[in-house]
């Protein structure tokens, strides 16, 4: 079974390196409290580890992920 991330911005990235930012922006991530899946690998895994301290994350089914989706969209 395929696992993905969902990740959530719970703390503004203002005040912090350009750096930071760029990897939130670069994640998906826009406004606070905003959630996106993004697939497991170690790529992902290196950019959540950049900014922890403004993230949480939790690890999801991939297959969960897709019928999450179909009721969103039903």
């Amino acid at each position: 079974m395929q696992m993905a991330l969902k990740i959530t911005l719970v703390r503004s990235p203002i005040g912090y390196s350009k750096r930071q930012k760029r990897t939130v922006e670069a994640l998906g991530l826009r406004r606070l409290h905003q959630s996106v899946i993004q697939p497991d690998n170690p790529a992902i895994r290196g950019m959540v580890r950049k900014i922890s301290h403004l993230v949480t994350v939790e690890e999801v089914a991939e297959n969960a992920v897709t019928e999450e989706a179909a009721n969103v969209s039903a």
